[in-house]
């Protein structure tokens, strides 16, 4: 953990754990810091690190020194935001308020399970955590104001690289960037004639009570994300990972109803709505995907055919023949580049099985020939790939990887940015902190401001 303050992280300062925390674990509460009208409570500290510990962090020494310097950077910046008045809305707070209820879900197994262990139900939950996640956004807000416009120049990248000491360089594996363009053949109209029987048939057995929704899902649904668990889901209406057409054919229906089937770009599907709560719904679904023939495939081959000679003969660059060729909607965003947690640079083991064996017999810069394969979700298509860089194996140097150079040393401005904001600003908020944080060297400044 830095020694600075990591304001560009937003930790919000045990706004987790405190919903989750056993009371009798914590100590005595009381106020330990003030800025400004906004106060800063022991248990605030003391649950913050107990999130750092059960999410597996190290805890540093000086943790609560650093926490608590954390906590009054956010309540600086927010109240240099209120004083703005940024725009922070109400729908805002909600979207981010519903991501966390569906993580601790996701976390937890199901939402009476979350309900359990806070002692809560979601609604509380939301409650309690509005005011939380209203900071969390204004802190974020400011930070952006901030820092917006900041920019490096190579000077600036050479300068910062040439600080760092050569044996506290990394150590990059080989990585490589990688696009694709995707389609996906269509079925013919008997094969998706078949699938609308099958779930009309399902849709009987289940209305007359011979089987269970969740059982026939369990054995029939080729949804590999639901089907272990008998085609469940917990989603709320505000959602924006699932598909539009299905989000609305689900809350169309009435508890315990059975949809019609119906086509999402998915495959075919039927949903029963299980039980609902305001915008926050239970369903159990089953997708059926129609299966494409050997003359589905052969035309979308020769499609990728003619697409790779354009790509070869460069009449069309590759991020425009995504946007317009490829089936693959995620794709469209990245210009076709398959991207991973730190972007569009990959290491071997990142990329799927398939997709390693190929590019053993791709050159820099090549096409590969288009080539069958079955996504995540198990949707038969065919890709082509292109191999757009390769690194080898190397120590960090300003020829390979300048970009994550940049980027490191752009942040680093940011935060002197920011560093330089707080030393200014905070002299004319109204600060307090507890004597038990005066051996703290990283709130020297802090303390300055509030023995005056």
């Amino acid at each position: 953990m830095k020694k600075k303050i990591l304001i560009s992280a937003l930790v919000l300062v045990g706004f987790v754990t405190a919903v989750f925390a056993q009371p009798n674990k914590v100590l005595a509460d009381k106020i330990i810091a003030v800025v400004g009208n906004k106060v800063i409570l022991r248990s605030d500290i003391e649950n913050s690190i107990l999130d750092m510990q059960r999410q597996g962090m190290e805890i540093p020494v000086d943790a609560r020194c650093l926490t608590l310097e954390q906590s009054l950077g956010i309540k600086a910046l927010v109240l240099q935001a209120e004083k703005d008045s940024l725009p922070i809305t109400d729908e805002e707070i909600e979207a981010e308020i519903d991501n966390q209820i569906r993580f601790f879900i996701s976390q937890y197994g199901s939402k009476e399970e979350v309900e359990r262990i806070a002692g809560k139900t979601l609604y509380q939950l939301k409650e309690d955590f509005k005011d939380s996640f209203r900071e969390r956004k204004l802190a974020t807000a400011m930070r952006n104001k901030i820092v917006d416009g900041i920019k490096i120049t190579p000077n600036e990248v050479k300068n910062y690289f040439d600080r760092i000491p050569k044996d506290s360089l990394p150590f990059y594996e080989t990585e490589v960037e990688v696009g694709q363009i995707v389609i996906y053949p269509k079925a013919s109209k008997d094969a998706e004639e078949y699938c609308i029987e099958q779930l009309n048939e399902y849709k009987r057995q289940i209305e007359s009570g011979k089987k269970e929704f969740g059982t026939v899902a369990s054995v029939y649904s080729e949804d590999p994300g639901s089907k272990d668990r008998g085609g469940l889901y917990e989603i709320n209406r505000n959602q924006k990972d699932m598909d539009g057409v299905w989000m609305a054919k689900a809350f169309t229906l009435k508890e315990g109803q059975v949809s019609s089937p119906f086509k999402t770009r998915f495959g075919y599907h039927i949903i029963q709505l299980v039980s609902r709560m305001g915008d926050d719904a239970v369903v159990r679904h089953i997708l059926k995907i129609p299966q494409v023939t050997q003359v589905e495939l052969r035309e979308g081959f020769q499609k990728l055919d003619s697409i790779r000679s354009k790509l070869i003969a460069g009449t069309i660059d590759f991020g425009t023949a995504v946007s317009k060729y490829s089936d693959d909607e995620g794709s469209k965003f990245t210009a076709g580049m398959i991207q991973g947690k730190d972007g569009g640079f990959l290491t071997i083991d990142q990329l799927d099985k398939d997709l390693v064996v190929k590019l053993r017999d791709l050159g820099l810069g090549e096409f590969s020939q288009p080539v069958e394969y079955n996504d995540e979700r198990g949707k038969k298509g065919m890709r082509i790939i292109w191999l757009k860089s390769k690194s080898t194996p190397h120590r960090e140097n300003l020829k390979d990887d300048y970009n994550k150079v940049s980027q490191r040393a752009l942040e680093e401005k940011k935060e002197n940015a920011l560093e330089k904001w707080f030393s200014q600003k905070i002299k004319g908020y109204y600060i307090t902190i507890d004597d038990e944080y005066k051996d703290c060297s990283v709130l020297k400044k802090w303390y300055e401001v509030a023995t005056k």
